[in-house]
């Protein structure tokens, strides 16, 4: 039996996330906590699953829009020294 050896290739993250990218995420993430349904609401509601981990789900999505999306907090606040 031959076992090879792994090695973790570390150079596919982006790194640290700049301060003006985390305060665009943050302004997003409070802003999809107001538009998204209420957890649990309706038929099809996930219960108490659904609104435990809806958090996630919403970080995530304002991570993803982040990404996108310049909306400019950084600048106009003065909190991108990254």
């Amino acid at each position: 039996m031959k076992i090879e050896g792994y090695a973790a290739d570390v150079s596919i993250g982006r790194g640290l996330p700049k301060p003006g990218d985390q305060l665009e995420t943050a302004f997003l993430a409070q802003m999809l906590k107001i538009a998204m349904p209420d957890a649990g609401a309706g038929a099809f509601g996930g219960g108490t699953g659904e609104s435990q981990f809806s958090s996630f789900l919403i970080e995530r999505h304002a991570s993803a829009l982040a990404s996108r999306l310049d909306l400019g907090l950084a600048g106009k606040l003065g909190a991108d020294h990254g």
